[in-house]
């Protein structure tokens, strides 16, 4: 059992950190980045495609919806490979693996992220946008004043699923050996080739703390600045 403990604690710093300190970051805090980043993409992305189609009816709404059938119908794992080939050829460059990984998990995201809004955004009573026509407010105004800000804190619920998502989803980017965490863990079992299942079980306790410090983080958030105080 203590040897067990002894291959974690030993390469612990790499689990966490990668080779941080020679300005290349992984385990853990790649992770973390990773996801950070696919959400600052994804979400503001998402809710604008999903006022474009509330806004917009006819083909450019079943255009986005086609769009996003289609992300949301085929495997994350295809999105990343697609893009790990594609990128370079269009850009004529490599772009670094988890910048990559990052942009794939961001266009995955936002489909859902634009559903989720949109469906908040329906579901709000009719009678609100008439009452804004007849005060006068503008197509643009009423979703940018009245509509959004209520879609958008009844979605929260919705939002903290996908983002808790996007962090688990980072450890797909082991298929393109991108150091995350699950690919450091695999990296530590590969050398010292013992006690896989601790290095295994601590990687999963490792997501399953963050995505529960992340959902309280966000409830946390939402309770001090969204819900209303007596």
């Amino acid at each position: 059992m203590i040897d067990n403990i002894t291959v974690i604690t030993d390469n612990l710093g790499y689990l966490m950190l990668g080779r941080a300190a020679q300005g290349e970051p992984g385990g853990v805090l790649l992770s973390v980045l990773m996801t950070l980043g696919a959400a600052v993409l994804a979400f503001p992305g998402g809710v604008l495609l999903a006022c474009c189609a509330w806004r917009f009816a006819g083909w450019p709404r079943k255009l986005l919806f086609l769009w996003a059938e289609l992300i949301r119908g085929i495997p994350l794992i295809f999105v990343i490979f697609w893009l790990w080939f594609l990128l370079p050829w269009l850009t004529g460059a490599d772009l670094p693996g988890a910048v990559t990984v990052t942009l794939a998990l961001a266009w995955f995201t936002s489909a859902s992220v634009m559903y989720s809004t949109l469906a908040a955004l329906n579901a709000l009573p009719k009678g609100q946008y008439e009452a804004a026509i007849s005060s006068g407010f503008g197509s643009l105004d009423i979703l940018r004043l009245v509509l959004l800000p209520q879609a958008l804190r009844n979605a929260i619920p919705s939002y903290i699923g996908l983002l808790i998502a996007l962090l688990k989803d980072t450890s797909l980017a082991f298929i393109v050996n991108v150091p995350e965490l699950t690919t450091v863990a695999g990296q530590v079992n590969n050398r010292v080739q013992v006690y896989p299942a601790a290095l295994f079980i601590f990687t999963g306790l490792v997501y399953y703390l963050l995505c529960t410090l992340l959902e309280f983080g966000v409830k946390r958030w939402q309770r001090r600045h969204l819900l209303p105080t007596n």
